[in-house]
């Protein structure tokens, strides 16, 4: 068994879902195929069973080429990576991805390097530690989780009261608002552009990426896209894109109208989600997102409780030619 830092050209892509695929933690953002669609190359550290070739354990590292070296990066549209292992391997306890061997090798490899470790690798005790002439730093970030393994009435009586009094409006409305499912993302996507594209900072580029992803996601039956749309006039008001992968349903992308919030339509479209998988075992819903106190009040206002996962990032000394940067 050996544990080898891989160049992209060199990683059996095979082997590397296989990987994932049994892993005791479930990142269905590790995959070959998110991330070809969203970094396009990446780097990993790999462990190798000598004997069969076996991945026994991989944590992806997306790399761009910059004037002061190789960066490392977290790729647009892609919450968690850090290490995933074979649920099979029992014999050997959990790899940390942030023990200091490992810190200080790819120090010496990248210059700039971030990454988002996956919410069951291990959190350490200590915010920073020393790495050569460098500092690596440990931040922790929250998503939210809501599982979803009990009866729909239990989560409905978690949400806020202000939450369960609008969806009583809604049930008893003339003309309720109503959820639908389509396959079409474009309409969301125009719908995000035209309302928080510019205040989210997305350029044409991370478009391109999403639409990769959401043909990716569609090609292995994993995503979801509901809607709410106007009664009367059949305006979009709402839609969201969900992947349902393995005990995971994550809330990946969303956009309203100024009109779709006044409306409630975002709680609609999450509590359809919810009403629709209520009850199946093991479930989470991941709500993907609560570093925002607004958002993350929404998320917590449906009975969602926050979940650290950690932030690794380390800056390596330049090269005396390059101190002139900035």
């Amino acid at each position: 068994m050996r544990r080898v830092l891989f160049r992209h050209h060199e990683i059996d892509l095979i082997a590397w879902d296989a990987c994932v695929a049994a892993a005791r933690e479930v990142v269905p953002y590790a995959h070959s195929w998110w991330l070809q669609a969203t970094a396009g190359r990446w780097d990993a550290l790999i462990t190798v069973d000598d004997e069969s070739g076996q991945y026994l354990a991989v944590w992806p590292l997306p790399v761009k080429r910059r004037l002061w070296g190789r960066e490392v990066y977290q790729p647009p549209f892609t919450q968690q990576l850090g290490l995933v292992q074979r649920a099979s391997w029992l014999e050997l306890p959990r790899i940390s991805p942030l023990d200091k061997a490992s810190v200080t090798h790819l120090a010496s490899r990248y210059r700039q390097f971030y990454t988002q470790l996956n919410d069951a690798n291990h959190l350490p005790a200590r915010p920073a530690e020393g790495v050569g002439q460098s500092v690596a730093l440990v931040r922790q970030r929250y998503t939210y989780h809501l599982p979803l393994g009990v009866a729909y009435d239990v989560l409905r009586a978690g949400y806020t009261a202000d939450y369960r009094r609008r969806l009583r409006l809604q049930e008893t409305a003339t003309s309720p608002l109503r959820v639908t499912s389509t396959t079409q993302a474009a309409p969301l996507l125009t719908l995000f552009r035209a309302t928080k594209g510019r205040a989210a900072g997305l350029k044409a580029r991370h478009y391109r990426i999403l639409r990769r992803l959401v043909a990716e996601l569609q090609a292995r039956q994993l995503l979801e896209i509901v809607e709410v749309h106007e009664p009367a006039t059949q305006e979009l008001l709402a839609g969201a894109l969900f992947v349902r992968y393995r005990t995971r349903l994550i809330y990946l992308f969303a956009a309203a109208s100024e009109a779709g919030k006044k409306a409630g339509a975002p709680l609609l479209l999450l509590d359809h989600q919810i009403r629709r998988y209520a009850g199946t075992p093991q479930l989470i819903l991941d709500f993907e997102g609560g570093m925002i106190p607004s958002i993350a009040r929404f998320f917590a206002n449906f009975g969602a409780t926050p979940i650290p996962y950690a932030a690794l990032s380390f800056t390596s000394p330049q090269p005396w030619y390059l101190s002139w940067m900035r």
